[in-house]
């Protein structure tokens, strides 16, 4: 049997002190175990090799010796990582680059310029950082290769407004797509055309130097133009931007300069990147989250049951059916057996905030929502633990990763007079889930593969 990984999980021990005790502290092992195969440089050892002068990635070998210069350029949740491996990696044969992180890490690269920005919201740092990005693009030539690592996250991280469109507006944009409640994919079709660098326009600027992608996917099916989309072609067009805002009734609500923008023809469309050479691996993604989980439950002696990357919808619903149909397998034993552990990873719940939405921000998140679901679900049943996190360690924006529940949490919950189902309809589960013990904390985890469902069944 392999030793659990540990360390993402920080409050370990309040978690594990109250319900389904033994429950609850095997699915944080099998977490750790997601975490530990979900992180980026784990994906770099899988999928990048170096021999002699070659460096080599599925389908494809580069002979780094022809190369005048070798840089390092992206941004992301879970970018940093990926720049401290390549770093290791390639040694001096890196000769420098930027990356645009959150949060400085404790352990800088020497030849990769680190710099801190914000999210989910742009920030006048996530401009400067963008415009930092585009000089270093613009001094590339066809001997050099740029290794990007665009991850989740860089859609606010770098962000460069288009002629016309103010940064004020641009973060309106941003808070009302997130808070519309539709999937990541539909958001990135809107901000990929009002963007100076999304959308392969980052690629335009890079030519005509070769392009290598190194990523995580955090986005259902891995699209490439929504998980690394400034350097590969974009897949949508501004018509579909239009008709995204118009399906979730924002035509009037985004902020004029925007729209006027999208219409102006083709300054708004993404370009051609036909004639580019460009590369690119996903080196980590959902399924190795799940495949780690399913392999340590085996090991245990369990019934791994995959469900799938491709979770989506109202983020409590998914929980609370999810919860129910464990539930039944508990009592019944079906639709899946006892001794059977639940897991999913790479889908995205998604929250509805409506009106007032700008006030909810940083109250919850999608994965403590399906968690508060689920517990509502498994109200006085036992037999069941389930724990939802989002895999980069903030949900929602919070500094709250998501939710471990059982049985016990709604009952805890009437004992501290706190009503579940009014919880979810404010959207304010955080500090919920803090006040029952119930919210998983892990900092942040360096990777962003999305959703991670871990569910048993005793």
């Amino acid at each position: 049997m392999s030793q659990v990984p540990t360390g993402h999980v920080l409050n370990r021990s309040r978690l594990v002190d109250h319900g389904e005790r033994e429950l609850r502290a095997l699915a944080l092992d099998l977490v750790e175990e997601g975490l530990a195969a979900l992180s980026p440089a784990a994906g770099l050892s899988r999928s990048v090799h170096v021999v002699g002068d070659d460096l080599i990635v599925p389908g494809r070998r580069y002979d780094l010796s022809a190369f005048e210069r070798v840089v390092v350029l992206g941004a992301g949740k879970a970018s940093g990582e990926l720049a401290l491996g390549l770093e290791r990696l390639l040694g001096t044969r890196v000769s420098g680059g930027l990356v645009v992180v959150p949060r400085l890490p404790e352990v800088l690269p020497a030849r990769v310029e680190f710099i801190a920005a914000d999210h989910p919201f742009p920030s006048v740092a996530s401009v400067d950082a963008a415009k930092s990005l585009v000089t270093w693009g613009e001094q590339l030539s066809d001997r050099d290769l740029a290794i990007c690592v665009f991850t989740g996250g860089s859609s606010a991280l770098a962000s460069l407004p288009p002629g016309g469109v103010s940064l004020a507006d641009k973060t309106t944009l941003h808070r009302l797509l997130l808070a519309s409640g539709m999937s990541i994919v539909e958001i990135n079709t809107v901000r990929k055309h009002v963007s100076g660098i999304k959308g392969g326009r980052f690629a335009r600027v890079l030519a005509p130097a070769q392009i290598l992608n190194l990523t995580v996917s955090d986005v259902v099916g891995d699209p490439l133009d929504c998980i690394t989309d400034p350097t590969v072609p974009d897949t949508s067009s501004v018509a579909d931007a239009l008709s995204v805002l118009e399906n979730y009734e924002l035509t009037e609500q985004v902020p004029r300069s925007v729209l006027e923008h999208l219409m102006s023809g083709d300054q708004a469309e993404s370009p051609w990147l036909g004639d580019l050479d460009i590369e690119t691996v996903l080196v980590t993604r959902g399924k190795d989250g799940s495949d780690a989980v399913i392999a340590a439950a085996s090991s245990r002696g369990l019934v791994g049951i995959r469900l799938g990357g491709l979770l989506e919808g109202e983020a409590a619903t998914v929980g609370q059916l999810l919860a129910t149909l464990a539930r039944e397998s508990h009592l019944e034993a079906a639709p899946w057996p006892r001794g059977a552990v639940l897991v999913a990873c790479g889908g995205e719940s998604t929250v509805t905030l409506g009106p007032g939405a700008a006030s909810r921000f940083g109250q919850g998140g999608p994965n403590q929502e399906a968690a508060v679901g689920a517990a509502l679900a498994l109200s006085g049943v036992d037999g069941v633990v389930a724990v939802f996190i989002d895999t980069d360690g903030s949900d929602g924006g919070t500094e709250v990763a998501g939710g471990l529940v059982d049985w016990s949490t709604d009952l805890r919950a009437t004992n501290l007079g706190i009503n579940l189902r009014k919880v979810l309809v404010a959207h304010e589960t955080r500090a919920t889930l803090a006040a029952l013990g119930d919210a998983v904390v892990t900092g942040l985890t360096q990777t962003n593969a999305n959703d991670l469902l871990v569910m048993l069944i005793r």
